[in-house]
């Protein structure tokens, strides 16, 4: 049997953001081989990807198919070999950005256009009025949301950083004010 690939830290590593992708939302090899991408910090084939993390290659490809519609990973060409390799980004932030804007319009945007629309229907009048008043609270709730993702989203990591170690006391800082 042939060494493995993977040191035992990589391998943990590799496993425990498998064991997290189905919390995610993504399968298992799905969040290993992105895993894998993201600690080699180097292009790989799906064969070699296959051959470390010991998976079929069919779920291989369907596995970086998902990833790149995901917009996570991206196919590049080796000079010299005619195979796809991919890659993902080194960048935590870069990773961060991508997955919270990919959510964002796989998940929330979809639910704020329902809300608008509802919210616009001449037929929300005959609704109830809490129901309506729940329906536009939750429509300003995740505007409002949105808005301010779209701004942290904008922001360098090192500001993006700086506000996060801020939290609790901007908390007291507001409360003091108010």
């Amino acid at each position: 049997m042939p060494a493995d690939p993977l040191s035992p830290l990589s391998r943990r590593f590799v496993l425990h953001w498998g064991e997290m992708g189905s919390r995610w939302g993504v399968n298992r090899t799905v969040a290993q081989i992105h895993a894998l991408l993201f600690l080699s910090g180097r292009p790989m084939h799906a064969e070699e990807i296959a051959d470390v993390l010991v998976v079929a290659r069919s779920n291989v490809s369907n596995s970086l198919r998902e990833l790149v519609n995901l917009n996570l990973v991206r196919v590049v060409h080796l000079l010299g070999d005619r195979r796809d390799h991919f890659e993902t980004s080194k960048d935590v932030w870069e990773l961060f950005r991508t997955v919270v804007r990919e959510r964002k319009a796989r998940e929330f945007d979809p639910t704020v256009a329902m809300l608008r629309e509802m919210a616009a229907d001449p037929a929300l009048s005959e609704e109830p009025p809490d129901a309506r008043a729940r329906i536009r609270e939750t429509l300003a709730l995740m505007g409002a949301l949105s808005s301010w993702g779209e701004e942290m989203l904008r922001l360098e990591p090192k500001t993006l950083m700086k506000l996060m170690k801020l939290g609790g006391k901007i908390q007291k800082l507001l409360r003091d004010a108010g």
